[in-house]
């Protein structure tokens, strides 16, 4: 069977693992997208460290969890936001203010919605963390 979006059924085992209690999970297969996703969630503190394994197919990961992760999700489909929106997109989306992270993909590549307003670019909406 084929995968449709493979960054969702990454999103989704991880989050499964995480409110199970598992201390790793492991992913397949791999992508660009869903490699710059997990390391943006590290960068913030969300997951530890994971691991690519090159087994001459789709690639695995394992990722280590570190009991932070209250969910997270892919906004399918993808759509456009301007820079005058991403602060009304993450209202709608995270819980709180200062608390959790919206993905965005912009030509300077795959961001939080903080750095986006930094750098002041729109892009498409990938998911959300908190």
């Amino acid at each position: 069977m084929v995968r449709m979006n493979v960054l969702a059924d990454c999103l989704k085992s991880i989050v499964n693992a995480e409110r199970v209690g598992k201390r790793q999970v492991m992913i397949r297969p791999c992508s660009k997208v869903v490699v710059a996703f997990l390391k943006l969630m590290q960068k913030h503190g969300y997951i530890g460290e994971f691991e690519i394994i090159d087994d001459h197919r789709s690639g695995k990961i394992v990722v280590e969890l570190n009991g932070r992760l209250n969910k997270c999700g892919v906004i399918s489909p993808r759509f456009n936001i301007s820079v005058k929106k991403v602060d009304h997109t993450a209202s709608v989306l995270l819980p709180s203010r200062q608390f959790g992270f919206v993905v965005l993909t912009t030509t300077y590549g795959i961001m939080d919605h903080h750095e986006a307003r930094h750098r002041h670019v729109g892009g498409k909406l990938l998911g959300f963390f908190y």
